[in-house]
């Protein structure tokens, strides 16, 4: 890209999410929207499952919202390293497991190495969100694994932290990345209830901020590119 293309374009930000019941979707689709006010070019996409059957089907009303959420998000894109290439800014949200990344987000993470190791990440504005089924499942461990991720990809770490008052609103207060308490049980047909105003006003503001830091960046190479 030239200079002029640089300095004349809008700021993209890619927006990957896995959900399993919606929590997450929910929350990407807010950051979607807020991203899209701004002027900010916005790719959302979705990261795949990479099994055909629920992992618990024991858990019979867990297992119909998970197919319920399939569903609905169906025609959603796939996320591709591709949408982080093309990004300056990016997103990534997904469900606390035990404190860890979910194996299908990890999945597409581990398919992001070449794009790393040729530096193709490198100097983009990088954030994440999650969500867990109780209020201390493993949220700050699960965006700190996140963040670790986006160090070895040489990405600039943007939290929201306490930077806005909706961050100290009751059901948020994470500052190392917009979280949600789904509770301890998905219901068919109510997906993502627990997601609340809240949470939403939340990822709205932590993308917000995001964005103008990788809009700052933006701008500032273009500039040191003209001297």
């Amino acid at each position: 890209m030239s200079t002029a293309d640089i300095s004349s374009s809008t700021t993209k930000i890619s927006i990957v999410y896995y959900s399993g019941t919606g929590n997450i979707h929910k929350l990407a689709v807010a950051a979607e929207e807020a991203a899209a006010k701004t002027g900010a070019e916005v790719r959302l996409r979705r990261v795949a499952e990479y099994v055909d059957a629920s992992l618990a089907p024991e858990f019979t009303e867990w297992t119909e919202a998970w197919r319920e959420n399939a569903e609905a998000i169906a025609d959603i894109p796939t996320a591709t390293a591709d949408d982080l290439d093309w990004a300056d800014a990016i997103l990534i949200g997904g469900p606390g497991r035990f404190g860890m990344i979910p194996a299908p987000l990890k999945h597409f993470i581990d398919l992001a190495w070449p794009l790393n190791a040729r530096g193709g990440l490198s100097g983009k504005v990088m954030s994440s969100f999650t969500s867990t089924g109780a209020p201390h499942g493993g949220q700050e461990a699960t965006i700190l694994s996140l963040n670790t991720v986006f160090c070895h990809w040489g990405g600039i770490i943007v939290p929201p932290g306490i930077t806005d008052d909706i961050m100290t609103a009751p059901s948020n207060g994470n500052p190392y990345g917009v979280s949600s308490v789904s509770g301890q049980q998905a219901v068919p047909g109510r997906l993502a209830e627990n997601v609340t105003e809240d949470n939403l006003a939340a990822i709205a503001h932590q993308t917000r901020r995001m964005l103008e830091v990788a809009d700052a960046l933006r701008r500032g190479r273009a500039a040191d590119a003209d001297r």
